[in-house]
């Protein structure tokens, strides 16, 4: 089956697009795909959906890193409702 992982950045992203066997899991692509960068990531999800590592992967599932947030949501929106964005 293939698959697909990748970890974005605002300005870039790294993808790698793997050929695995029936049966894998989120964290057997995630450790098959290498990607350096994947030790900053705080969680996976498969299709925007948040994902346990031991979910079964299906053909042509995209595995997201998830990477922390860099300002809170609930902050911004408060800022800009006092005009201050």
């Amino acid at each position: 089956m293939r698959v697909e992982v990748v970890l974005a950045w605002p300005d870039r992203y790294l993808l790698r697009e793997l050929e695995l066997p029936e049966g894998c899991t989120v964290a057997e692509a995630v450790e098959e795909a290498a990607l350096d960068a994947g030790t900053e990531a705080v969680a996976m999800a498969v299709h925007g959906v948040l994902a346990r590592p031991q979910q079964l992967l299906h053909d042509g599932d995209r595995v997201e890193l998830l990477r922390p947030l860099m300002a809170d949501p609930k902050e911004n929106r408060r800022r800009r409702a006092r005009g201050g964005d």
